[in-house]
Formats: structure tokens, C-alpha cells, sequence
């Protein structure tokens, strides 16, 4: 299936300039989502993972259908501040500042194999700061799933020791 068709570019948002990617006309597309979900766990099957974990909130859209048909645990990412008990933290760059991204302590047990979900590889800072947080719990990142990568941004290069699956590129 040809992804592509089912992400609608919007010119100029959220600034003049951007050709932003808008996934939700592929979500609201049943077939669309379904075929995208099935890349992304059969791409986790082949990794034997015990646990997604994914940055809010595309990462929780595309990572809990995958933790779901496959049977186990998602772990959510979130900015600080976001989650009720005792947290790690990582702070990460961002275009323009900075922020800090938090992951349960308990989230993560020492040796789980996680795959990391989210929707688009820009940059790379976001999961660069997620796959932090995941090995100092002392997970495994035995890969790393998205559904857009946005290949002139250079995003993949933070992530050259770890297995990527992108669905689409731009």
C-alpha cells in the first residue's frame, strides 16, 4: 500500500516555508492505520520486544496499537511535569530552546527489549532524548519505528547504532 496517498501535505503551517506532513488523514483511513500498525508489529515481532515506549502524543497513536496486537506493554514518554510518580529525566534541544522529556523509574526493568515508536524522524532530538531515557533504565533498544522520516533534516544520522524502519520518506 502506498502510504503516501493518505498523508495530506499542508503548505506553509505551521510557518511559511513548512510543507508539514498531516498523518491524521492516513489515521482516520481504517485500512490505511491498519496496514501502517501491521509494518510497524511485524517489525517488532521480528525484534522479539517486550515493551513499546513512545514521546507524546504521536508516539502513544502509533505505539499503543503495536504494544496492544502484540500482547505487550506500552511505557509513555512525556514532557516534565506530566506523570504522577517518580520519574527519570533527560533535557534535549530543541529549534528553539530547550526541553525535558520524563519516563516512569519503574517503567522499564533492566534487559527489556523495547521498540520505540513515533510518528516522523525530523531532527532526531526527540528520540535521541527517548532512547536516553530507555538505556538508562537499562532497556535494550532493539529498534525504532516511525511512520514519516523526512530524510533532508539528517535525523537518521543520531540514530546510526540503532535499526530503523520508516514506512515513508520525504
Amino acid at each position: 500500500m502506498d502510504l503516501k496517498q493518505y498523508v495530506t501535505i499542508v503548505e506553509d503551517w505551521p510557518k511559511p516555508g513548512i510543507r508539514f506532513k498531516d498523518i491524521t488523514t492516513l489515521m482516520d483511513n481504517g485500512d490505511a492505520y491498519r496496514y501502517a500498525t501491521d509494518q510497524i508489529m511485524a517489525y517488532a515481532k521480528d525484534k522479539s520486544v517486550d515493551l513499546i515506549v513512545g514521546p507524546e502524543a504521536r508516539g502513544f497513536i502509533i505505539g499503543c496499537p503495536v504494544a496492544y496486537a502484540l500482547g505487550v506493554g506500552f511505557a509513555p514518554v512525556r514532557k516534565e511535569g506530566k506523570l504522577p510518580r517518580e520519574v527519570i529525566k533527560v533535557d534535549y534541544g530543541l529549534e528553539y530552546g530547550k526541553d525535558v522529556l520524563t519516563i516512569h523509574k519503574d517503567a522499564i526493568k533492566p534487559g527489556q527489549r523495547v521498540l520505540i515508536t513515533d510518528d516522523l524522524l525530523a531532527t532526531g532530538g526527540t528520540i535521541e532524548a527517548t532512547i536516553k531515557l530507555v538505556e538508562d533504565l537499562g532497556g535494550v533498544v532493539a529498534g525504532i519505528a516511525f511512520l514519516i522520516e523526512l530524510t533532508y533534516l539528517d535525523g537518521r544520522e543520531k540514530l546510526d547504532n540503532y535499526d530503523v524502519l520508516t514506512l515513508m520518506q520525504y
